[in-house]
């Protein structure tokens, strides 16, 4: 036919096979679905191929008019083309991935899956792979191991991107690499992410990396920084001190710089400061045992036994000059020191060692004695009454126990109208009447 049409100088597009073509459904039986595609005679998709499809989109797609992409398998002994849906979508997939690695045109998808050589993706109805070699520095420091174990289940679902470097179609080979892109990634992340963050929003993200100011956490792909001082509401040295690279964690966003790109996070905002009830116990002029925890140049700083900590300055830790704490206390000292200020606004405590046994304080020191000594005998008050007050319910329950062991006695000593205690005492003299058997 073709020949002939050449012959005449005409042309036709004949549909040949591995073409991929638009059709359009013109029936649809208990066994195939029809479809015009030009041929002579209509070309046929088996009914269960659609079966691979969500109910939504299969709904969608079954319908007498709908046209929709076919591939050409073939054709069958009447010259009815074989057709195929699902390789008609595969074959635009691996178009557009042919495109996306010649434009270097940017993957953005979530992460589908994992297994012992690297990440796995979707783009379409195509499996992607991102070798271990390919994934980004950032993703491998953030996980809890080097080689893919249960531990990178986290990983389903998040967000990555990533570029198209090797596709082969015949061996159905589509290698992607995170790492190609990492940078522009971060920031194409990022942006996202901040598009989406408000401040007061609560994340659960993952420790990337720890500096001396801080750390830095990784939530939904872009990474914020926990100052040093929002880790937590008790001093600390070093992020390490309570953190780990890996470490899973619940934080607060505090600040969003949408210009500078910054994103502000914080972990002790989300638990309870101790001021609120650990302070509430402290007044001004009360003493206090402490253990010395470091020592600087101004001063030294003293743990209290509630965990709260606090400032001697290096004034207050003697009469005489000296030129460093370490001539008075070193680290690990436990001292009575005395509360000489209470600045909540600030969460700062001062603390004097100097005015531990000053006169200034002498009566307030016998206050606060006669106070304790006056809390003791209320307590040891409320005990004894609390005993006086259980001793006429023991007697009460006495007298109950007595009664309901009258009710219990013997019909007889009932009959015979015995008193309660008779009737208790009954048994013992009928059992030294009773003759004994010989």
């Amino acid at each position: 036919m073709e020949a002939l049409l050449a012959a005449e100088g005409l042309e036709m597009d004949f549909p040949k096979r591995g073409d991929v073509r638009q059709g359009e459904i013109t029936g649809i039986t208990d066994q195939a679905v029809l479809v015009n595609i030009g041929a002579k005679s209509d070309g046929q998709i088996p009914l269960r191929e659609f079966d691979r499809l969500s109910p939504e989109e299969r709904e969608e797609v079954l319908q007498i008019g709908q046209r929709i992409p076919v591939y050409v398998l073939g054709f069958d002994s009447h010259g009815a083309p074989r057709l195929s849906y699902l390789q008609a979508l595969e074959a635009e997939d691996w178009e557009r991935a042919e495109r996306m690695k010649e434009s270097s045109e940017l993957y953005e998808g979530t992460i589908a899956g994992y297994n012992k050589g690297g990440l796995v993706v979707r783009l379409g109805r195509l499996r992607g792979f991102i070798p271990l070699s390919q994934i980004s520095r950032e993703r491998r420091q953030s996980l809890q191991s080097d080689r893919p174990d249960p531990s990178w289940k986290e990983l389903i679902g998040q967000p990555i991107v990533a570029r198209v470097i090797e596709v082969d179609r015949s061996r159905q080979r589509l290698i992607l690499s995170e790492r190609a892109v990492a940078r522009q990634a971060r920031e194409l992340l990022k942006e996202r992410v901040l598009a989406q963050l408000q401040v007061g929003d609560v994340r659960t993200g993952r420790v990337t990396s720890l500096t001396k100011f801080g750390a830095f956490v990784n939530i939904d792909g872009a990474d914020g920084l926990v100052h040093l001082s929002e880790i937590s509401w008790e001093h600390i040295d070093k992020p390490e001190d309570v953190l780990q690279v890996g470490q899973e964690v619940q934080v607060k966003v505090i600040s969003i710089d949408p210009e500078r790109k910054r994103i502000g996070l914080s972990i002790r905002q989300l638990r309870e400061d101790p001021w609120k009830t650990k302070a509430a116990s402290l007044r001004v002029g009360q003493l206090v045992r402490a253990t010395i925890t470091r020592l600087e140049k101004f001063g030294a700083f003293a743990r209290l036994e509630n965990g709260l900590e606090g400032l001697i300055h290096i004034s207050e830790l003697s009469e005489q000059r000296i030129e460093h704490p370490k001539e008075v206390v070193k680290e690990g000292d436990e001292v009575t020191l005395r509360i000489i200020r209470i600045d909540p606004e600030a969460r700062r405590i001062g603390l004097s060692l100097r005015k531990v046994d000053t006169l200034a304080y002498a009566d307030l020191d016998l206050q606060m004695a006669l106070a304790e000594a006056e809390e003791e005998l209320e307590q040891l008050l409320g005990l004894e009454e609390a005993a006086e007050e259980a001793l006429p319910n023991e007697e009460e329950s006495a007298e109950a126990r007595v009664e309901a062991a009258a009710e219990e006695a013997s019909p007889e000593a009932k009959a015979a109208g015995e008193s309660p205690e008779a009737a208790l005492e009954a048994p013992e003299e009928a059992s030294e009447t009773e003759p004994k058997g010989e």
